[in-house]
């Protein structure tokens, strides 16, 4: 349940599991209820997108106590099953989202959820533009339309807290630790704008910066995430959020 009119949020992201890791999270993973209200997944769940690694990551994330929400990341997409990877999540009742929200009711208060794996591009100064050749057009489109989708879903909401969820990050803040000629490979401002588009976003939470920081801020002023499990070396964090 809330605590004093907070929700509580836990997330990760880049967990990789396939059968050699299988079972490492679930003991922790029992005793959620205590401390959060959902868990987010922050996508590269597996290690390669297969559907047995997907079993994998049903079995270790299915029937906790707390609703699970999950995007997947680009390892989630490698061996092109990206669509039997999600059907097998959401048969264990992981809701999988990709340019869409869900609404959850936690102890009376409305959680809004949007979702997208979003993709790379760069920020501010340093960032690809749909110029030149085809191949660069069709880059940067395709993170405008993951955005503009991701945006979309975050205005529909109809809650009392709202959430972002991604894979790539929508801030260079997060990805510090990286190295700079990588940060257009793991996330883009266009994803920032998104988030920003969608009045009283209370947090963003993405990973695939694996040797990223922590924390960060959209210019609009919402609290971005890096929980990747390299970055916040532990289970899952927790973040508290009011209305």
């Amino acid at each position: 349940m809330t605590v004093d009119g907070c929700v509580r949020v836990a997330a990760v992201g880049d967990v990789h599991i396939d059968a050699d890791v299988a079972g490492r999270y679930r003991p922790a993973l029992e005793r959620l209820g205590d401390t959060a209200d959902v868990l987010l997944l922050a996508g590269d769940l597996t290690r390669r997108g297969t559907p047995a690694e997907a079993a994998c990551v049903a079995r270790e994330f299915a029937g906790l106590p707390v609703p699970v929400v999950a995007v997947l990341g680009n390892h989630d997409y490698q061996s092109d099953e990206e669509v039997a990877v999600a059907s097998i999540l959401a048969d264990a009742g992981i809701t999988v989202l990709e340019g869409s929200g869900t609404v959850l009711a936690c102890d009376g208060m409305r959680v809004g959820i949007a979702g997208a794996k979003g993709f790379g591009g760069g920020f501010a100064g340093a960032c690809a533009s749909e110029f030149g050749e085809p191949e660069m057009k069709a880059f940067t489109r395709h993170t405008r339309e993951i955005s503009d989708r991701l945006g979309a879903a975050l205005r529909e909401l109809d809650c009392d807290v709202r959430v972002a969820l991604t894979h790539y990050a929508p801030v260079p803040e997060t990805l510090r630790g990286e190295r700079l000629e990588i940060y257009p490979f793991l996330g883009s401002y266009l994803l920032a704008q998104a988030i920003d588009s969608a009045p009283g976003t209370g947090l963003a939470v993405h990973g695939h910066a694996h040797a990223g920081s922590e924390r960060g801020t959209t210019p609009g002023g919402v609290p971005v995430r890096n929980v990747a499990t390299h970055v916040i070396r532990q289970p899952y964090a927790v973040y508290q959020l009011r209305p």
